[in-house]
């Protein structure tokens, strides 16, 4: 498990994490989101003591990282793929990775072989795609075979079969009981993925909650129905003391009731139904509702001078849009 207490990051007189405090538990996977200057990268630094914190502290398994005797073997970590070593082969740079860690040889085959890169493993790192610089990344966190992971933008650089491996891969690994934490701008990847959420906005936690939760809290859910008999399906969800709005195709909107009360509605008042759903929003909208006004970077029409055409004016980040820099894995 990890523990975060207090925690909290000072750049000169910016604070980029503001007292943090959550807990990351095993058996599920922990979703980590933020906007883009959010604190969520130094947050994950500092749990590593690749930061010294201003203040509060991170605990692995009841110790602080600095303090783990074989931490390798404790907690796994996908922070940036490119810190391989380019000259090396992808076995030998985890061959020197085991070695140092007094992990057997024979694991680094084992992990090769898990992410996919059996094939290229005397390949040497630099010649390879963002995708399978990823993979290395992943099997180098997966080396000691450790009981926490943690990986930030786990997914950037794969093509859709990776994408579909590693969000198996992450549920599998939760599913034996190990602390899964994950941070990603894929929402809808994220939507598939967590079962927890952390939220932090301007370095302050705004949200530690289940995702069913986060987006039923966040968002709006309805039931939307069309029927033929609209101004008489009105009149009787009006009667039955609903709130009906009308949507721009002309389809019927109610809050406060389920698709099967007001299925049972209409039946009881002879009207027929040519579509009845009840819809949700997704992990998108109901992440940029809560975080709106945590957004430290927006966009806006037009460049700078005037320079180029108008762009579209776009509220901050464009959330669940995915660079897929150099070749799919």
């Amino acid at each position: 498990m990890i523990e975060v207490e207090g925690l909290t990051k000072r750049f000169g007189k910016k604070i980029a994490v503001d007292h943090l405090s959550f807990q990351v538990r095993p058996g599920v996977v922990t979703g980590f989101l933020g906007p883009n200057g959010a604190g969520k990268s130094t947050t994950m630094r500092m749990m590593l003591d690749l930061d010294i914190p201003s203040g509060g502290s991170v605990r692995i398994d009841g110790k602080h990282y600095r303090e783990l005797s074989e931490p390798v073997k404790y907690i796994g970590a996908l922070l940036d793929a490119k810190a391989m070593h380019g000259g090396r082969s992808a076995y030998n740079n985890l061959l020197c990775l085991a070695q140092s860690n007094r992990i057997p040889v024979s694991r680094v085959s084992e992990v090769l072989d898990t992410v996919g890169l059996t094939a290229v493993a005397k390949q040497k790192s630099k010649g390879f795609s963002l995708g399978m610089g990823q993979r290395l990344g992943i099997a180098a966190a997966l080396l000691g075979d450790p009981e926490i992971l943690m990986f930030d933008e786990p997914v950037n650089g794969l093509d859709p079969e990776g994408i579909h491996w590693i969000r198996n891969l992450m549920k599998a690994l939760a599913a034996q009981g190990r602390t899964i934490f994950v941070s990603s701008h894929l929402m809808s990847e994220m939507a598939l993925t967590a079962d927890h959420l952390i939220v932090i906005g301007q370095g302050k936690l705004l949200a530690n909650t289940s995702m069913a939760d986060f987006i039923q809290e966040n968002s709006r859910s309805f039931v939307r129905l069309r029927s033929p008999q609209r101004e008489q399906m009105r009149d009787a969800l009006h009667a039955g003391g609903l709130s009906v709005v009308e949507a721009a195709d002309g389809a019927l909107e109610i809050d406060g009731s389920t698709a099967e009360e007001i299925g049972e509605l209409a039946a009881r008042n002879q009207l027929t139904l040519h579509e009845l759903s009840s819809q949700r929003a997704s992990l998108e909208e109901a992440f940029m509702q809560m975080t709106a006004e945590s957004v430290e970077y927006h966009a806006h029409s037009g460049g700078a001078g005037g320079v180029g055409p108008a762009a579209h004016t776009a509220p901050g980040p464009q959330w669940g849009q995915h660079d897929n820099q150099g070749k799919g894995a």
